[in-house]
């Protein structure tokens, strides 16, 4: 069972019992960095940047794996507008190396395994604050954990909150892209649900959309040098209308974007959310209102940081996670994981579609 950090009494002698710092943080670090926004090669790895200092109710973490995710390409950019510069990313995983007064109050140690989500994951070293660390089960490598933050817990907050219960055990969900990093998480999360699920991906992912324990599979072409499939190979909505019997289904949960946006409005049933959080193929336009009035539909446009609001939610998600990794019920693919000197590159590998699971530094 997953189990956050021993809090410590503030009156308890810490001494022999914790390290507040390695000895051996360097003044300066290597880092991915982004000083103008562009294309992947905007992402530039600079071997002295500064190193992060130590503020009160923080630890430093010395990064082991970091996670590529496509919101990190949004930033890099320009989509998701951020101060320049910045160092990318904002998923990690590694040791604790150093810990303020604060944080060692709550039980966290040098040397302690976890993973976090903070921008500036991209680099040998992040400061993150104590109330954002996520200890990791002895059970469960770095690789994976760092994994779940992001992508993970995204699953989790779409296929348990975001729908605001308009779906309910035993009823339709439409998940596209379920070939793709966080959608491979959300089928199974869906199952674990009770939830039956239709999912979409591209037919030279077939093999990795078979495992997930989908219902029903419609699988596309692809198209070449993108992250998403063809989605006019393929009539979908009359399939999810097929398999459905008409009546479409209660939630869509569509990471891919604008090339989706009608597929998923016209699938949904009497009553059904879209739930729509990606934008793989584009930004999902601006449409009018009177479009949800067929079906009277719902649609919610989600971000992880509003279903993570405090400590309490953040490890209530990260527990049933975990959990279920320790159990064996979901199935994490560790597809690639790049040098940190080959920044670039891992962007453009997820940007051309090639995954087929989790992409890491």
């Amino acid at each position: 069972m997953f189990v956050a950090f021993q809090t410590i009494s503030r009156n308890s002698s810490l001494t022999g019992v914790l390290r507040r710092s390695m000895s051996s943080i360097p003044s300066t670090m290597k880092a991915a960095v982004v000083r103008e926004t562009g294309d992947a090669h905007a992402l530039k790895v600079e071997t002295d940047f500064p190193t992060p200092s130590l503020g009160a109710n923080q630890v430093i973490v010395k990064n082991e794996f970091a996670g590529i995710n496509f919101i990190d390409t949004y930033h890099r950019k320009g989509l998701y507008a951020r101060d320049l510069p910045f160092i990318g990313g904002q998923e990690g995983g590694g040791t604790v190396a150093a810990v303020s007064d604060e944080a060692a109050a709550q039980g966290i140690n040098v040397g302690d395994r976890v993973a976090y989500s903070v921008f500036g994951s991209y680099a040998e070293y992040t400061a993150v604050p104590a109330a954002k660390l996520l200890p990791v089960p002895d059970s469960i490598g770095l690789d994976v954990a760092t994994s779940c933050v992001v992508q993970g817990l995204t699953a989790h907050y779409l296929v348990t909150s975001a729908h605001a219960d308009l779906i309910k055990s035993g009823e339709w969900c439409l998940i596209h892209g379920v070939a793709g990093g966080t959608c491979q998480w959300a089928a199974q999360m869906a199952k674990l649900r009770g939830f039956k699920v239709i999912g979409t991906a591209p037919k030279g992912k077939a093999d990795i959309a078979s495992n997930l324990g989908c219902d029903e599979l419609i699988l596309l072409d692809e198209v070449a040098g993108t992250s998403y499939e063809d989605y006019e190979s393929v009539d979908v909505t009359a399939k999810v209308l097929e398999i459905t019997g008409g009546a479409g289904v209660k939630c869509v949960i569509d990471g891919i974007g604008k090339a989706t946006m009608d597929i998923s409005i016209n699938s949904l049933a009497r009553r059904g959310i879209f739930v729509s959080f990606g934008n793989a193929s584009g930004a999902v336009p601006a449409f009018p209102v009177l479009r949800l009035i067929g079906k009277s539909a719902y649609v919610t446009r989600p971000k992880l940081l509003d279903y993570t609001v405090d400590r309490e939610e953040l490890v209530w998600r990260a527990g049933e996670v975990f959990d279920w990794l320790q159990a064996g019920k979901l199935k994490v693919a560790v597809d690639t994981t790049f040098s940190l000197d080959d920044a670039a590159e891992g962007h453009m590998y997820l940007e051309a579609g090639k995954s087929k699971g989790k992409v890491l530094y």
